[in-house]
């Protein structure tokens, strides 16, 4: 799975939509994301296609999300030679753990650290608890490799979608009280918004490593 020569991960950033990096790649510098996956039903992305065109109409540049999950882990780099006993030091840590029912359905506007990317995403508003617990365990990982651990009073929440800079301005206040009335009234929005985390999965470079909870 990981040749004898350490690769080294492409930074072309017509592939990321001129996002700013948070850290430059070098050679041997893995960046590293731990989290939880969500996979979207046909019914949820129903929801976005509703969202997400009324979004727009106040920042017309909002993207789509191409895939979705709940975050775990801030970035953090690894050298090549960390990933394997960091992704079993993750296997070690939430071997134990439960898989559980969350809801997501409450609209909130995010912004990353640096304000250069703005995300409209679901919060979690239940289930809170079980992914501070998870938190817990990764953020000792996080110690063990002296890397970054995770914010101090997290929002995990799914990001639907996102733009370049920061759109909090647009998007707060009646644009997301509107939002927040689509998803109300959307049909079986409470049952379409219980999930369950059934697993934790490791991104490094272009490798995926999954952690199924018990």
């Amino acid at each position: 799975m990981f040749p004898g020569t350490e690769e080294r991960p492409e930074d072309d950033s017509t592939k990321h939509g001129g996002r700013v990096r948070t850290f430059p790649h070098e050679r041997g510098n893995w960046a590293t994301h731990v989290y939880v996956p969500y996979e979207a039903r046909e019914e949820f992305l129903d929801l976005l296609d509703v969202l997400l065109p009324h979004a727009q109409t106040y920042v017309p540049r909002l993207v789509r999300m191409e895939a979705f999950h709940l975050s775990l882990s801030q970035s953090v780099v690894l050298r090549h030679h960390w990933i394997l006993p960091f992704v079993q030091a993750l296997k070690d840590r939430v071997a134990s753990f439960q898989r559980f029912c969350f809801t997501a359905d409450r609209v909130k506007i995010y912004t990353n650290q640096e304000k250069t990317r703005t995300f409209v995403g679901l919060e979690v508003t239940s289930g809170h608890t079980q992914f501070l617990d998870l938190v817990s365990e990764v953020d000792r990982v996080m110690e063990e490799f002296d890397l970054t651990t995770f914010y101090q009073d997290p929002s995990f929440h799914i990001s639907l979608a996102w733009c370049v800079g920061d759109a909090r301005l647009q998007l707060e206040g009646q644009c997301l009280r509107e939002l927040q009335e689509i998803v109300g009234e959307f049909e079986d929005s409470e049952t379409l918004l219980c999930a369950h985390a059934e697993q934790i999965r490791c991104k490094s470079g272009n490798k995926f490593f999954s952690m199924p909870l018990k």
